[in-house]
């Protein structure tokens, strides 16, 4: 009698991997014969060998495993199997990661605020969302998570790991993290808050130049850019001299989001393409006028927490000479992932391309490299320095007769040098790149 169950079970797994494949032919009858890695065929012929082992060891695991498990979570299972054997980015979403999946790209979500990817095992920082609990409590690009309150990441999938830091805003939760040049682990109480993707906003520097920050890639990121743009250039007299696009710890989100950025500040050429084995994989982005600065010089600024769609804007930007590209050298995921949609409110989420930049390079692992590299410092100001001493401080100086009223205070604020001073210290990176900046304008100046 088992044995008739277990065959009869192997034929009806066998049948529904028929079904299967015969339903993704049917889907992708574009897709090569065989592989051209590999020259096996990918299409046509069924592996019968496989799927009776398949078979027999869903079987066995029904009938002998020491607990009783239904067959939905058996075949789950496997599938998240199938799909984790991939590459880190592919996965199963169940009908809770799949709304939450929906919930992250519409922009709002309880949670902590950290973008992840799976490696080794555990959960690894790609970067934290700005203001949010995560970035507050002091979460770093680079940084592994090994353990969610009690629990072991060791072990978990993406889904639950995701699914495990998402909840109610004003609840604690313990996150455990491994660093980079830290001896002992180091153990973080982090409050859920409501996060609210805000993923573009600006500021002046100086008079003329202006500061974009890109957080995230989301459907509206383009619109909301060029609002802001519009905005600060009427702060500016109508126009920037130049701008600083900052990427750094931006984790990337939708295609169609890096794209539309890349074409406010090119007029012409190819943004980005992709490469994969279906016909619908294949794809080319091509900028519209106008460029939104009248080709101001620019900036870009990244790091290592810049990731995917960050890297396609950067490399567009670069490959194009529209921008220098500064900072740490970027993420490297240069792959592309398609969500598709199951009939039982579940999804795929399946890597289905590589994308390459104008220049046909690949940033998959190797990421963009800037042009002009900036290790991440800290300045610290010198206090009371016995050497501070100007032509002004000495008796009977001559006064200048150029410069009309009184000479400022001693300790009186001059505004630009003190902007400079507080950047400086604040943020280092962001100091150097505005100084290229100007740097970049004076030079445009004199060959104009």
């Amino acid at each position: 009698m088992r044995k008739l169950l277990d065959y009869s079970l192997s034929l009806l797994i066998l049948g529904f991997f028929m079904a299967g494949m015969v339903s993704a032919q049917e889907e992708q009858s574009v897709a090569p014969d065989t592989d051209p890695g590999t020259g096996e065929s990918s299409k046509g012929e069924i592996p019968f060998d496989e799927i009776r082992t398949f078979a027999e060891v869903f079987a066995k695991v029904k009938n002998d495993y020491v607990e009783q498990i239904n067959d939905r979570q058996l075949i789950e299972s496997a599938i998240r199997g199938l799909l984790e054997g991939l590459d880190p980015h592919s996965a199963y979403l169940d009908k809770d990661a799949f709304e939450s999946l929906q919930e992250g790209t519409s922009g709002e979500f309880g949670g902590l605020g950290i973008e992840v990817s799976m490696e080794n095992g555990f959960v690894k920082v790609i970067a934290p969302i700005d203001d949010t609990p995560a970035q507050k409590a002091g979460i770093k690009a680079g940084d592994i998570i090994i353990r969610l309150d009690e629990t072991p990441v060791k072990g978990m999938s993406l889904n639950d790991a995701v699914g495990k830091m998402r909840g109610q805003p004003g609840t604690d939760i313990i996150v455990t993290i491994s660093r980079e040049g830290v001896e002992q682990p180091l153990v973080l109480t982090i409050t859920r808050d409501t996060i609210t993707r805000k993923s573009a906003w600006v500021r002046t520097l100086e008079p003329g130049f202006g500061y974009l920050r890109i957080s995230n890639f989301q459907t509206n990121t383009a619109n909301d850019a060029q609002l802001v743009l519009e905005t600060l250039k009427k702060e500016n007299n109508g126009s920037l001299k130049g701008l600083i696009l900052d990427l750094r710890n931006n984790p990337g989100g939708i295609l169609s989001g890096a794209v539309a950025i890349s074409d406010l500040f090119l007029e012409e050429g190819l943004i980005v393409y992709t490469e994969g084995r279906i016909s619908d994989s294949k794809l080319s982005f091509n900028a519209k006028p106008v460029d939104l600065i009248n080709n101001a010089p620019m900036i870009v600024l990244v790091n290592g927490g810049s990731a995917s769609a960050s890297e396609i804007v950067a490399g567009a930007l670069q490959d194009h000479k529209r921008a220098l590209i500064m900072g740490q050298k970027t993420f490297g995921k240069g792959s592309v992932q398609t969500i598709l949609p199951m009939t039982n409110e579940s999804a795929l989420k399946l890597t289905t391309a590589r994308y390459y930049t104008p220049a046909g390079r690949s940033i998959q692992a190797s990421g963009i490299s800037p042009d002009i590299l900036i290790d991440d410092l800290r300045i610290e100001k010198i206090e009371g320095s016995a050497l501070a001493i100007t032509e002004a401080n000495l008796n009977r100086h001559l006064s200048n007769d150029t410069v009309s009223g009184a000479p400022a205070a001693d300790g009186a604020e001059e505004p630009a040098e003190a902007t400079q001073e507080s950047l400086s210290q604040t943020d280092y990176a962001l100091y150097e790149a505005l100084n290229v900046l100007k740097g970049l304008v004076l030079s445009q100046k004199s060959s104009g």
